[in-house]
């Protein structure tokens, strides 16, 4: 698939600048934004996988970093950012507001996609904006970090957890049961947290193709 955009972005959300890299296929039919974890960024070996397969599959993919330079410089002294859930929503919030004030990306049907901790923030994203989301992914996500936002959640959500990660399998079930959107949990068998296994990633990045086919076509 050959791509008619590949830019990188800032995006300005409450008197920051956040950077984002932009890759739109020709003919998109829809734009993942990617909303990465604790401690990691908009270059996330596995999170740029995923974006490249849904890339190839005619997605557009917005992949983020949630934290400035300065304040990733901090976090990784004090750990202070990371889980700063309420902050890191609010700028896949602006992402996603962002988008939507671009002529190219404007009539894209939107998913969030989180990874770790950055699913929180997705889903919270998802609860601000019902009427833009069209579906949430999550791989090996904190969902239950998203709290009271959950219930809010329109969006048809997928749960990717990896079958030895025994307790975010639990934290996932937790959050299933908050919820009143759709929910779809899939455990990659064999699978751990970083999903770093042969074949584990492919699994998610097919996964994650076949919920946007549903949901943004």
């Amino acid at each position: 698939m050959s791509l008619a955009t590949e830019q990188a972005v800032q995006i300005a959300t409450g008197g920051k600048a956040i950077d984002g890299d932009l890759h739109l296929p020709d003919r998109a039919t829809g734009l993942v934004i990617f909303a990465h974890g604790s401690g990691s960024g908009r270059f996330s070996r596995r999170n740029r996988a995923v974006a490249g397969a849904l890339e190839d599959a005619g997605f557009g993919t917005l992949l983020l970093d949630l934290l400035t330079s300065a304040e990733e410089s901090i976090d990784e002294r004090t750990a202070q950012y990371r889980f700063d859930i309420d902050l890191l929503g609010k700028r896949v919030v602006a992402a996603g507001d962002w988008a939507q004030t671009r002529r190219d990306l404007q009539h894209l049907p939107i998913a969030f996609f989180g990874a770790s901790t950055g699913a929180a923030a997705a889903l919270i994203a998802a609860a601000a904006r019902p009427d833009v989301t069209r579906a949430v992914i999550s791989r090996g996500g904190r969902p239950d970090l998203a709290g009271d936002a959950l219930p809010r959640v329109k969006a048809p959500t997928l749960l990717i957890v990896g079958g030895n990660d025994l307790p975010v399998i639990d934290m996932n079930h937790t959050a299933m049961r908050r919820m009143s959107a759709p929910v779809s949990l899939e455990i990659v068998p064999g699978a751990r947290h970083l999903f770093e296994e042969p074949g584990a990633l492919e699994e998610v990045a097919r996964l994650a193709i076949g919920w946007c086919n549903l949901h943004l076509k």
